[in-house]
């Protein structure tokens, strides 16, 4: 059977680059000596062969020319360069996955955003753990080394209190990821719901958004009611007065029920697929780099990688969640 190139996926990936340039000049105005997408694709090769270090990664390219050519560039980004740039792709990548989760629509019926789940993920911090009275005091004992400063706690119901950073995800019934927000460990749901608000309502405009009992807000659920969209969590905590029973009512129905039920399968194993793509196969998901600006593109970058192993996953009829082709193509 044959299997997808990286020439194939990098094609994808400029196609879509374009399109999203051209739907977004504000991105298309900026003008770099190493043009955006080919740092995107740079970046995933690095992320599929697990070199995170920057001056690693300047190694790397010093030492594959014939790489460097492939990407367009004369001259080899330095250190320093390849630092900032990583720091700095953020919220491009945010605005791209965003775009492609809108844009595989047309490709695919399992790719619609008709039904959508939110979630959070916890990731550990890369390196010690700082205790949190010493954190609150501002304390670093004298024999922490290599503390990422920028993680916070929090607690997750698999995992109990982790030190880390959390991933904000919206995906769909198939596991495409459609907006992702990353912050640190102690940054709520709520607050995540609070930021991603605008964008589901007015730019994904689902149906209905499914969350486990952590997103369970009576005036969100009105307001969202309001303007024709069903926030469905479990409200276990929501039970008295006429709108919380009205509301046990309506996430009963079998259309609703059917969502819920589907949650689990719908969004927690796409944090394991992220987890895999960024090398955090370990229990507590550690990931490879320190510093909220590298965490937020590492997982960004992720995600990004998820949604382009699905889509030629689905032009090539091969198992849709699949991530083994696109890890073969990049590594």
């Amino acid at each position: 059977m044959e299997e997808p190139t990286f020439t194939d996926y990098v094609a994808l990936i400029f196609n879509l680059f374009e399109r999203f340039v051209q739907a977004n000049p504000m991105w298309a105005s900026q003008r770099f000596t190493y043009q955006q997408r080919e740092m995107i694709v740079f970046f995933m090769i690095m992320q599929q062969r697990q070199i995170n270090a920057f001056k690693a990664q300047h190694r790397w390219l010093m030492s594959h020319p014939d790489e460097c050519r492939q990407l367009g560039w004369e001259t080899v980004p330095d250190r320093t360069t390849l630092s900032r740039r990583y720091k700095a792709l953020y919220p491009l990548l945010q605005a791209f996955v965003l775009f492609v989760g809108q844009d595989a629509e047309t490709l695919d019926e399992r790719f619609e955003s008709r039904d959508l789940y939110e979630d959070k993920s916890l990731f550990k911090a890369k390196g010690p753990v700082w205790h949190q009275s010493d954190r609150q005091a501002g304390h670093i004992p004298e024999k922490l080394r290599n503390l990422d400063t920028d993680a916070t706690w929090s607690k997750s119901g698999y995992h109990g209190w982790v030190y880390g950073y959390g991933m904000h995800l919206t995906d769909n019934g198939a596991g495409l990821p459609k907006l992702v927000q990353i912050e640190t460990a102690a940054y709520s749901e709520a607050q995540a719901m609070q930021d991603k608000e605008a964008v589901i309502l007015h730019v994904l405009q689902p149906d209905t958004l499914c969350g486990d009992n952590g997103y369970t807000a009576a005036r969100r659920i009105r307001q969202w009611a309001a303007q024709g969209m069903a926030l469905l969590t479990p409200a276990f905590k929501w039970v008295n007065g006429r709108y919380a029973q009205a509301y046990h009512a309506f996430i009963q129905l079998p259309a609703n029920a059917l969502l819920l039920q589907a949650r689990r399968t719908a969004i927690e194993p796409v944090f394991d697929l992220i987890a895999k793509l960024i090398g955090a196969d370990d229990n507590h998901k550690q990931l490879p780099v320190q510093g909220l600006p590298n965490v937020r593109t590492c997982l960004a970058l992720a995600t990004f990688s998820l949604q382009i192993a699905m889509i030629v996953n689905s032009i090539w009829a091969l198992p849709l969640r699949s991530i083994s082709y696109f890890q073969g193509a990049f590594t």
